[in-house]
């Protein structure tokens, strides 16, 4: 596929999904842009969300990581779905009786200014280290395989990415996002699906044949039983438990759409639906990834990259059309992740840290002059940090964005249980000390664990024990309320 046809497939997926903004975005407000007004269909949220929870970090490290790790990332998804369960009885109940917009403003009123400043602080760094990551994979794409070709800066081509993304979401905000979430969501299954069934001809069988094939391969190992593995399936299980409590429970992009919706009932069979359909999506990106590995060991293809492997074989052998389909799902992955992003980040700066809700002196021009300013500034900070990714790309991305969230979200997964589960009071001001501490022993930790833990290997389970750590140091913090 040459690049004039790629940046003009670019360009028309582009202009379609402006010409959803324009229809979602007439007479915005600010509560169109932070909640949508609350009358999102619930339906369309659910199935708009899978496109915004899996990414382009899954539409490409999953699969390229199936030829490593098999596919016990599947435990993991299992895990998922009890942490769906916990969203659903215990947060969305939380957030729909508080009528919260900035789900961290629970914070402030169970304990107090510091804790909730920290709170949504730590949101602030997780959300930008998280999505820019998920941005680097997709520019990096684009650079190689178009950009790279006219001898122009990788710079510039996260600038344009990233203009596109401030100018659909600048007005419209989360009511713009449920929608294009949801078309974004079909091109990406579509392409996933069509890229399995180009392959299977390629390979001279059929989706049965593949499939055979797959069961009897140790590829589709799901249970690795050795407890100093870092693959191994009950650390996988509760790891995956616990990353959907924080990275969708405790997350202002995620939940900012399921406050979108008009009730808690609506907001609830959302989360049901979009759970149990979300276990059957990323089994078929495993299947997608074992049936690229197949056809990489038939090929000799062995890109340096992991991350590299869905594209090289997408742009380079099977075709222009399986070239096309995988381009255009690529950029279905990309657009959720970062519009989301984007816009929670706002809401959360604007809520949290400039007051919006709480200044009656702030006319309602005024808060949408100052939001949009704060939507550019939040967007130059994704620039920045993209540009810095660049420089230490050196594996797959997945295992980086979970490691992100171990570190960052695991404060918040302390407090909140604290919270919920403990009727106690902190002393509020030292709070933000256990915040910092708490992920730095973490760290300490997991450079050491084999020599201090009879060859244990801590991985992603890190977000668990750095969630115990902060409670630890906020019951130390703590008397009878």
């Amino acid at each position: 596929m040459s690049a004039q046809t790629i940046i003009f497939v670019f360009l028309v997926y582009t202009a379609l999904i402006f010409a959803v903004t324009w229809f979602t975005s007439r007479k915005a407000n600010n509560q169109t842009f932070f909640i949508g007004n609350k009358v999102s269909p619930w339906y369309v949220v659910a199935y708009g969300m899978i496109g915004a929870s899996l990414s382009g970090v899954t539409f490409m490290s999953v699969p390229g990581d199936v030829s490593t790790t098999g596919f016990t990332y599947l435990a993991m998804v299992f895990g998922y779905l009890f942490g769906y369960l916990v969203i659903v009885t215990v947060l969305l109940p939380l957030y729909y009786r508080l009528n919260l917009t900035s789900i961290y403003s629970y914070l402030e009123e169970r304990f107090g200014f510091w804790t909730y400043k920290t709170g949504a602080a730590f949101f602030l760094i997780s959300r930008v280290m998280g999505a820019s990551l998920r941005m680097f994979l997709v520019v990096n794409v684009l650079q190689i395989f178009v950009f790279d070709i006219f001898n122009i800066p990788f710079w510039v081509n996260v600038l344009i990415f990233i203009t596109l993304i401030i100018l659909y979401t600048f007005k419209g905000g989360i009511k713009t996002i449920v929608w294009t979430d949801t078309l974004q969501t079909t091109f990406m299954l579509l392409a996933m699906i069509l890229t399995i069934i180009f392959i299977a001809r390629e390979l001279q069988t059929d989706i049965g044949g593949l499939l055979n094939k797959i069961w009897q391969n140790d590829v589709s190992k799901i249970i690795e039983t050795s407890y100093q593995s870092d693959r191994h399936f009950l650390k996988l299980f509760l790891s995956g438990m616990f990353i959907t409590i924080t990275m969708t429970g405790l997350d202002q992009e995620m939940m900012q759409k399921n406050l979108s919706c008009r009730n808690l009932r609506d907001a609830q069979k959302n989360m049901v639906t979009f759970s149990f359909t979300l276990v059957f999506v990323n089994l078929l990106f495993l299947v997608l990834g074992a049936v690229i590995m197949f056809y990489a060991q038939a090929n000799h293809i062995a890109p340096g990259h992991t991350d590299d492997l869905f594209p090289v074989i997408a742009f380079e052998y099977l075709g222009p059309v399986a070239g096309l389909v995988f381009l255009i799902g690529l950029i279905s992955a990309a657009y959720p992740s970062a519009d989301g992003a984007l816009t929670s980040l706002t809401t959360i700066f604007c809520i949290d840290f400039l007051n919006f809700e709480k200044n009656k002196n702030l006319s309602e021009a005024k808060k949408i002059k100052t939001r949009y300013w704060v939507h550019l500034s939040v967007a130059a900070v994704f620039m920045a940090v993209i540009l810095l990714f660049r420089l230490f790309y050196d594996d797959a991305i997945i295992k980086k964005l979970f490691m992100i969230a171990g570190y960052t979200y695991g404060p918040l997964l302390g407090f909140y249980a604290f919270g919920l589960f403990t009727k106690r009071k902190v002393k509020d001001r030292y709070i933000p000390i256990v915040a910092i501490i708490s992920p730095v022993l973490c760290y300490l930790l997991s450079l050491y664990s084999e020599q201090l833990l009879w060859g244990y290997k801590l991985s992603f389970e890190l977000i668990i024990l750095n969630g115990a750590l902060t409670f630890a140091g906020m019951l130390l913090l703590s008397k009878k309320h």
